[in-house]
Formats: structure tokens, C-alpha cells, sequence
């Protein structure tokens, strides 16, 4: 069975919010928004299908931005993807969305669209933009009639935490095909924002019972940030297998595994979440990059601060992109891990 390649392809920076927590505009708000010319875009597709060809991997892209659909050639950048059979799905905004481009999206292969809710209307709102609340919840509805998996996303951090457990309430009751979430990546030292590692672990017990409470909706919950793997070994619902192979990393964070990011410039990140840069796309393949040093930095598992010493090592590892993001060290200890790790 061939194993799948994960691409985060940012074609555009071009995007209808400033949301307070992108990663795009968060540290400056008038920079110069980048846009990848189609014949660009061309070059780089062959680019990544040479590298799975080349490492047996099965590509799966995630096309976002910016908004994508704002690229000047986005229907064009979908026929290539429709005419190479290669599966895709879209991570945007709902500003352009209903029933006909929905249906549209279909056609030419989308297999998911994935959107933010940060919190509820005055939250969500505040971070994003006013109206953006009740207008995404509305485009789960066209999405679903043109077949298309909705994916609902949030970034949970101090300023929203409450609010999670009523986010799951409203995306059940909006019929969302998944809904999961992922901590925020601080850009600069923030401490305001940072979650206890008892707050984050008390989120975690209380999303756990919401998700049992809606097991028979509709509704799937993606276990998205590694620590849940913590959270389940802990409570005896994950158990670590025997005879396995010491030097294989079985789950946890995708880093420099089977996942890595484009921007509309051609640089290549080995997470976006963090400064990770790896090279440039115009500049080395994605094969000589994926396999080169700059990416193998990444690869040092025995330079975890503190999950190199944890029995959950290859299973889990936190989020290296929020270490980063508090102590501009990805092998740091993830700021809101609660386990005590025993060391003689």
C-alpha cells in the first residue's frame, strides 16, 4: 500500500480577513501580498508529483493561501489537478462560496473544504471579520448539498478556551462533516495567550465528553493535536504495541515525515506553524529538499527537550510549532504538556 504525501500549497497570500492570529499578517500587516503565476504553479505540481514518484508516496494537497479562490487562475489550477487525477481539497474563507461554486468545486474534484471558527460570533468575529461567523456556518449547508466533506477548524488559545466546548455545540448543530482544532502558534514571546498546561488538559476532559455526548451525530472530531495521544494513554484508551521496531516514528507530528508547505514564493517550510524554512522550490527539487540536511534538522527525535525522555515518544511529541513559537526552539518542551517525566 502506497503511503500519502501531504502538501500545504499556499498559491496566494491574497485574502479577504487580517485575522489577528495569521501567520501571514500577524507581525505586519502591510506587507506585500504574493501571488504565483500559473506557469508557476505548473512547474511546481510536476515538481511534487516527481518527488512521490520518486519516494513511492501517493500526493494529497491541501490548497489554501490567503483565500485561494482569489488566485486569478484558480479554476485553471484545478483542471490541472481534475486532468492528472491528483486529489485535493481546499482550506479558504466562505465569502465566495454558494450553491453553484460549490457545485463547481465538485467537478472538478474537491474532496474537502476546510473552515475556521474561532469562537463564538463576538470572538470569532473580533479575530477574523465582522459577519464571518454566521456567514461560515451558512456555507456548511452548500457545501454539503454539492457533496463536498466540510471541515470545521479552530485555533484554541487563552482568549477562546471557554468557548470550545459551545463551538462543538454549534458545528454539530450545523452538521459539519469533522470538526478538530489545533493550539495557536505564538509569533513573537506572547505570554498572554498561553494555556496552562492543567487549562489545556481540563479542555481536553471537557471536549472528551462533548464528543461521547454527540457519538451518534453526524458530526466526526478529529484528535488533531498530539497531545490527545497523552490525553488517551492516560485514561487507558491508547496502549503503546509491542515488538515494535525501535527506529521507526510511528504517529505524532508530520514534520519532515509526510508533509511540508509551498508559499507563493517557492519557499519550502517543514511546518508552516513555525519559521521552518527548507528551501525554495524555484531553486532545488522537492525530492533533493525532502531529503536534504536542512530538512533532516528535523528528524533529530533524540533532541527532544523532554519527549526523548517519555515512553510516548514516537507516538506523540506535543506540537514542536508551539515550543517554537515560546522559545524559538521546536525541540523544546511543548508549553502545555502535563506529564512529569521521572528522570534519574
Amino acid at each position: 500500500m502506497t503511503d500519502f504525501f501531504a502538501f500545504q500549497w499556499h498559491i496566494t497570500d491574497d485574502c479577504d480577513q487580517r485575522c489577528k492570529h495569521c501567520y501571514i499578517f500577524s507581525e505586519d500587516n502591510d506587507k506585500p501580498l504574493i501571488t504565483m503565476d500559473f506557469e508557476d504553479i505548473k512547474r511546481v505540481f510536476n515538481n511534487c508529483l516527481d518527488m512521490c514518484d520518486k519516494l513511492n508516496r501517493q500526493p494529497y494537497f491541501s490548497i489554501t493561501g490567503g483565500d485561494p479562490i482569489l488566485h486569478p487562475d484558480f479554476w485553471n489550477i484545478l483542471q490541472l489537478f481534475k486532468d492528472n487525477g491528483v486529489r485535493f481539497g481546499l482550506l479558504g474563507n466562505p465569502f465566495h462560496l454558494n450553491d453553484a461554486v460549490c457545485k463547481k468545486l465538485r467537478s472538478y474534484g474537491c474532496e474537502f473544504y476546510q473552515l475556521s471558527i474561532d469562537g463564538l460570533k463576538e470572538t470569532h468575529d473580533y479575530f477574523r471579520k465582522n459577519g464571518s461567523f454566521y456567514t461560515t456556518l451558512e456555507k456548511i449547508e452548500c457545501l454539503r448539498n454539492a457533496v463536498i466533506h466540510t471541515n470545521i477548524m479552530t485555533t484554541v488559545s487563552k482568549t477562546n478556551i471557554d468557548e470550545i466546548p459551545y463551538i462543538i455545540d454549534k458545528v454539530v448543530e450545523y452538521d459539519a462533516d469533522l470538526f478538530s482544532f489545533a493550539r495557536y502558534c505564538p509569533t513573537s514571546f506572547e505570554k498572554s495567550v498561553q494555556m496552562t498546561p492543567e487549562e489545556y488538559h481540563d479542555l481536553l476532559e471537557v471536549c472528551w465528553d462533548r464528543f461521547e455526548k454527540y457519538q451518534d451525530k453526524h458530526t466526526n472530531f478529529n484528535l488533531k493535536d498530539h497531545l490527545w495521544t497523552l490525553f488517551l494513554y492516560e485514561k487507558g484508551l491508547f496502549e503503546i504495541p509491542s515488538n515494535l521496531d525501535d527506529d521507526v516514528i510511528y504517529d505524532g507530528c508530520n514534520c519532515a515525515n509526510s508533509h511540508m508547505t509551498i508559499l507563493p514564493n517557492g519557499d519550502v517550510y517543514a511546518c508552516r506553524r513555525m519559521e521552518s524554512k527548507v528551501g525554495n522550490v524555484f531553486e532545488s527539487s522537492l525530492y533533493d529538499i525532502f531529503t536534504g540536511s536542512n530538512m533532516n534538522y528535523y528528524r533529530q527525535y533524540e533532541k527532544f527537550e523532554k519527549c526523548s525522555k517519555c515512553e510516548l515518544l514516537r507516538f506523540c511529541r506535543g506540537c514542536p510549532a508551539v515550543s517554537y513559537g515560546c522559545t524559538h526552539d521546536s525541540y523544546s518542551a511543548d508549553p502545555q504538556c502535563w506529564k512529569k517525566i521521572i528522570t534519574e
